[in-house]
């Protein structure tokens, strides 16, 4: 391996840790406000993918049937658990909130579809189209069994995923697609190596977005109701923040962050229906490095998972997957060893 080669494999590392990057924020944020492990986020990913890809062939996405599917799935679910309660008069707000909200992004998409829309069009209606899903996802599937343990919250998620992968077979068949690049041109850094405009624009796109996630976070009330929820749940209640409310906007962010991945990597990457699980799980060990509760750590552990997954696909391209998912034996066995710690200190305190 010579210094231009590590260069490249380096700049790919960093691209690729780009998108672990939002990967790994999404499913932090979901798990810190309502301990699912979001699984099915890498399957939205890749439908936000597919959707532009059917977008430039000139067809409307099949992904508006589904998001009209699960809008009318979590319409009757609402509707029945007011009914349930006794409480009729939110009816209408669940009407608009769960029946005409979701549709609009469909109704972007089909006209955009039908009557040819230029492709910066096509690439915000794929975006929006699929941020509906997680929130409606979560109103059918997760909110009614909100209390179960994190071991159940897994395997329903898990089961979703291969839900959604079998769905994107049938949607969009078994050939992978990619889309046309959203920025062209490339930045040369001297001796021959040049950075692509596709790569800068994933690497800016990270940048920005966790910044203003970080703003969000920080300076909004919606973003300080998140944080409450996700420190303390029973005391976020107790001043009047709704965890139902603030999990719909975790799952709101998160699918937005998907739709942004699907956008970014369907240029450089083939796009299969199943593609998504392998950046979901790719994310996965970033946010178990960050312990699925920091945001810094997870974004020093999706640029690890980057560069690991470069230079391991230098030395054996088809074992690459396995030796990124290797890491998750180090990082749990130390994590495991100062949980450990922790409780024996604490056991040493109390005697």
């Amino acid at each position: 391996m010579t210094w231009d080669i590590a260069l490249i494999l380096g700049i790919d590392g960093l691209a690729n840790g780009a998108i672990y990057l939002l990967a790994g924020l999404g499913l932090v944020l979901v798990f810190s406000v309502t301990r699912v492990v979001f699984v099915p986020f890498g399957d939205i990913a890749a439908f936000s993918a597919l959707s532009l890809a059917a977008f430039e062939a000139g067809q409307v996405p099949p992904t508006i049937g589904l998001v009209a599917f699960l809008a009318a799935a979590a319409l009757l679910t609402e509707v029945g658990s007011l009914a349930r309660k006794g409480e009729g008069r939110r009816i209408p707000r669940a009407l608009l909130l769960w029946g005409v909200l979701p549709l609009l992004p469909c109704l972007i998409a089909w006209a955009a579809a039908r009557f040819g829309a230029p492709a910066p069009v096509q690439v915000v209606a794929s975006v929006l189209l699929v941020v509906p899903m997680a929130p409606l996802l979560a109103r059918v599937v997760f909110q009614p069994i909100a209390d179960a343990s994190v071991l159940v919250l897994l395997i329903v998620s898990l089961a979703l995923s291969f839900l959604l992968s079998g769905l994107g077979l049938l949607f969009f068949g078994p050939e992978g697609t990619r889309t046309a690049p959203l920025a062209l041109g490339s930045l040369a850094l001297g001796d021959g190596v040049e950075v692509g405009g596709q790569v800068i624009l994933m690497v800016g796109t990270a940048i920005v977005l966790s910044g203003l996630f970080f703003l969000a976070f920080e300076r909004t009330a919606m973003g300080k109701a998140l944080r409450a929820t996700a420190i303390n749940r029973v005391g976020a209640r107790l001043v009047g923040i709704r965890p139902a409310r603030t999990a719909m906007l975790a799952y709101g962010y998160s699918s937005l962050l998907a739709g942004f991945i699907g956008i970014l990597i369907a240029p450089v990457t083939t796009m299969y229906y199943d593609s998504g699980f392998l950046i979901g799980l790719k994310a996965f060990v970033a946010a178990i490095i960050g312990g699925l509760v920091s945001y810094p750590a997870t974004a020093l552990g999706a640029l690890a998972v980057g560069l690991f997954e470069s230079f391991a696909s230098f030395w054996s391209g088809a074992l690459k997957d396995a030796i990124v998912f290797s890491l998750l034996i180090p990082v749990l066995m130390a994590r495991s060893y100062l949980a450990r710690h922790h409780e024996e200190e604490a056991e040493e305190i109390d005697q």
